[in-house]
């Protein structure tokens, strides 16, 4: 098996760990929802639960999108990974804390930066134990000859739970460019206390981290941001607090608003720097990236968008080499 190495957000996708479906809603007082559609944010007043149970039809599409997931990507030739699903032991601790239980955007818990498996912190309380379902691939994974496996350090939880003080560190903020890491923060999910810890930890590499300061409606930097190509990006103007980093200043733009960066528009996935993966509604989009040479590869993600995550948030890669 070929070794782990990320070198880019565009480079040939070769493995990749392709999301479960699994969502208990937490009590309201539990769940940020800000940084969802108007749309969708009617799913989840006053209710919580389990989704198979509170809307199995609902269940069974989601699931569904996977599978056409996963033959789209092997079709391609890319090596696809799942984790596990969360054991009845799991399940009934996530119930009984009150926080609820997620197994369905492997983006967040982990990312790889070149050689380096690097497992972050989430946020959010109900999200806080996603990584173990991931576990046993990313151990198998670090098996390789070439593989650093490493975590960030667990958040302080001094003040509680819900404490702001991190590190946090989501996979979906980070987006890879050679050398060059773009971080983003908003407030929802990573923290400049990841970020610094990761700078501190990517130098020993000839890493430059850049953190991207982000709306507070935008939960990640890859909600507002996609690196198509080469040159080439969809992003969302509002959401870049302080303008978009200098190294990407140059590239040219399909720009998108801050209400279509709330469906995901910028959550689409390159498989190369040809081939492109969004949502088959986004037609205006899709003719944009065509118009550029890209061919689009359009699937229906509407049930993993409602949950706020598309393309690229239920997958983490392994292998993106030429």
């Amino acid at each position: 098996m070929e070794t782990n190495a990320v070198m880019s957000e565009f480079a040939p996708l070769k493995r990749v760990v392709l999301a479960q479906s699994q969502f208990y809603i937490p009590k309201e007082d539990q769940l940020e929802t800000n940084f969802l559609s108007d749309k969708n944010l009617t799913l989840f007043e006053h209710k919580f639960g389990d989704i198979a149970d509170l809307y199995p039809e609902m269940q069974k599409r989601w699931e569904n999108e996977k599978e056409q997931m996963l033959r789209l990507l092997t079709s391609y030739g890319v090596e696809v990974l799942r984790p596990r699903l969360l054991t009845e032991y799991e399940k009934t601790a996530g119930k009984e804390s009150g926080h609820g239980y997620a197994n369905f955007f492997t983006r967040d818990p982990f990312f790889t930066v070149g050689n380096l498996i690097i497992e972050g912190n989430l946020r959010f309380p109900h999200r806080r134990l996603e990584i173990l379902p991931l576990r046993e691939l990313l151990l198998a994974e670090a098996e390789q000859a070439q593989a650093i496996y490493l975590a960030a350090p667990q958040p302080d939880i001094s003040q509680g739970l819900a404490a702001e003080t991190g590190p946090f560190l989501e996979g979906g903020d980070v987006l890879v460019y050679g050398k060059t890491i773009f971080v983003g923060y908003s407030g929802l999910a990573s923290n400049l206390t990841g970020i610094h810890w990761l700078k501190a930890l990517l130098q020993h590499w000839d890493y430059e981290v850049v953190p991207v300061r982000l709306h507070p409606d935008i939960l990640h930097l890859d909600c507002a941001l996609s690196l198509v190509r080469e040159g080439l990006m969809i992003y969302c103007e509002e959401a870049f607090l302080d303008g978009l980093p200098e190294q990407l200043e140059h590239w040219d733009k399909i720009t998108i608003s801050l209400e279509e960066a709330s469906q995901l528009m910028a959550n689409g996935l390159p498989l190369n720097e040809s081939v492109y993966i969004t949502d088959q509604s986004f037609t205006t989009l899709i003719m944009a990236l065509e118009g550029y040479g890209v061919k689009v590869e359009a699937l229906d993600y509407e049930i993993s968008r409602i949950f706020g995550g598309s393309f690229r948030c239920t997958t983490q890669a392994f292998l993106r080499t030429e």
